[in-house]
């Protein structure tokens, strides 16, 4: 897969026009098919580059499987819930999301579901079109004062808390990453959630579907909840136990709920799919349940915004200009910036050339990374080593999104180290260090422009270092052997293939090693051979 190259987009799913014509604007070809059969988007999938999705695709493992040509999958929305994404990481497949693209407009419905539930709005406006007048059985309860439990402190779920606040509720929350001194800043005062069940009137999730959220609130949760507490889920189907919710309904420990999202099931091709419309209509069908049918993003403007989000964001992956809404692959983030791109060109060619010299690709790789301005660059150049030493063996196709899975299976284990020590006292650019734990095989390579430069081999030193970028030789021979340059020029000179660079390190056990920069790679090296310890050639 070569970044920057996308020419072709499906998208299957209906999208605001904004979305095509951005595209298109960008240079990009656009089919636009929504509501594909699963045997159609099989058909249509195989030749595009790129493909757009809101929910109604499901991205599964055979569908990326037939897609030979797909570099990125684009979902115009928050969840990827429809996307298998460890299948895609497995092919090397960029996944990609919107996800602030309808976030105002999931906080707006989960504040008109809190309303709805305090005065029971749905049912009243029914029992009207019913030709009724039932004044006293709708009789409701006022926010002002009553605590709302926000579990989950996103984007999503701050909006609700600050918008619920203005009614004068009380905002209590839990969130596993945001700190406490954060959530205070937007008015919600964390708490461990054995002391959330307790305390709240009302209770609003806004988390991702995760083994640790799945039915978040189940029967023993519901058991510890206030007596007639008022439950929301318009994030993901399955964070409330349905029936635990049913039960709790019934029973009368739960008084009300508002549900925009159902209860997912587990499907062999593609773990969580989703269940909606809901079959089970015992919930549905409960007086005291407000249902919508998945309308959270449903607004002209959160449509108009997730599909011009994911618009420009594959636009800007194919001009190279960046990367946003990441799901998988965050290494490849920074292999856009300029600063960072020969950087991690250094580190795929110091892998290869690490593996050709360690003559393995598995076992310990420690990477290790010198100076103050590689101090966060760990994260993105472990993928690109595992990338060098893996490219040319028996995986179809290696980049930094997949890389470190593949490296993981094929036994190869990637660590980083970093230290702000200077690797030499005015150097500014950095060293990168990569070496094969157990053995003698230790490379280090730094930057010079946007070059990748060779600076040291299993404790051999370049005192001008070699570039390591295009046809490179790079050989070991006997520091008293003064023939073998005079050999490979003469047969470069056979061949026409132009000697572009050529350096030697310092001697290490009375050998030398030489890197020499060629116009074109040889076909032949058994002239140069016999002068040589061990000889190979690569691209970079």
């Amino acid at each position: 897969m070569a970044l920057g190259k996308l020419q072709k987009v499906l998208i299957s799913d209906s999208l605001d026009p904004c979305c095509r014509e951005i595209l298109q604007a960008g240079g990009l070809r656009v089919q636009e098919k929504p509501g594909l059969s699963k045997e159609e988007l099989l058909r249509e999938i195989r030749d595009c580059d790129g493909l757009i999705v809101r929910s109604a695709t499901k991205v599964t493992a055979d569908v990326l499987e037939v897609a030979e040509r797909l570099q990125v999958v684009g979902r115009a929305g928050t969840g990827v819930d429809n996307v298998d994404v460890e299948a895609a990481t497995r092919k090397g497949v960029l996944v990609m999301n919107t996800p602030t693209g309808n976030s105002l407009s999931a906080a707006e419905l989960t504040c008109g579901m809190i309303l709805c539930l305090a005065r029971q709005i749905p049912q009243a406006a029914a029992s009207m079109k019913e030709g009724k007048w039932d004044r006293k059985k709708y009789m409701g309860m006022e926010l002002n004062g009553k605590t709302l439990g926000v579990l989950g402190l996103g984007r999503i779920g701050r909006e609700v808390a600050t918008r619920m606040q203005a009614f004068g509720m009380k905002t209590v929350g839990y969130d596993p990453i945001i700190t406490p001194e954060i959530s205070a800043t937007f008015g919600v005062e964390q708490l461990p959630l054995e002391q959330i069940w307790p305390r709240c009137d009302f209770i609003t999730v806004h988390t991702p579907l995760l083994p640790s959220t799945t039915g978040l609130l189940n029967d023993s949760t519901f058991a510890k909840c206030r007596r007639g507490v008022q439950v929301v889920n318009c994030a993901r189907g399955g964070i409330v136990d349905e029936g635990a919710l049913l039960r709790a309904l019934r029973s009368g420990q739960c008084g009300g709920a508002a549900l925009d999202v159902f209860t997912q099931a587990t499907n062999g091709g593609m773990g969580l799919c989703w269940q909606e419309p809901p079959k089970d209509r015992d919930l549905v069908n409960h007086p005291n349940v407000i249902c919508c049918p998945h309308l959270g993003a449903s607004t002209r403007e959160a449509q108009s915004r997730c599909g011009k989000e994911i618009a420009m964001q594959i636009v800007d992956m194919a001009t190279g200009k960046g990367l946003t809404g990441v799901v998988n692959g965050q290494a490849l983030s920074k292999a856009f910036a300029p600063q960072t791109k020969p950087w991690i060109a250094l580190a795929r060619a110091l892998g290869t050339v690490l593996r050709t010299v360690g003559k393995q690709a598995h076992g310990s790789v420690q990477v290790c990374t010198l100076g103050t301005p590689l101090q966060e660059a760990g994260s993105y150049l472990a993928p690109s080593v595992a990338a060098g030493m893996l490219a040319g063996g028996a995986q179809k196709e290696v980049t930094l999104v997949n890389a470190l899975l593949l490296a993981q299976e094929t036994g190869l284990k990637v660590t980083t180290t970093h230290s702000d020590l200077a690797p030499e006292p005015n150097g500014s650019a950095g060293l990168l260090q990569v070496s094969l734990q157990g053995t003698p095989h230790r490379l280090a390579g730094t930057v010079q422009g946007s070059t990748p430069m060779l600076r040291e081999i299993n404790g051999a030193t370049f005192k001008q270092p070699a570039p390591l970028a295009g046809p490179v030789l790079i050989y070991r021979a006997k520091a008293s052997e003064t023939s073998t340059l005079p050999v490979l020029v003469g047969l470069l000179g056979k061949v026409g293939v132009q000697l572009q660079s050529y350096h030697s390190s310092s001697t290490m056990a009375g050998e030398q090693w030489s890197v020499v920069g060629l116009s074109a790679s040889l076909s032949d090296l058994s002239e140069l051979k016999p002068r040589v310890t061990e000889a190979f050639q690569l691209h970079l």
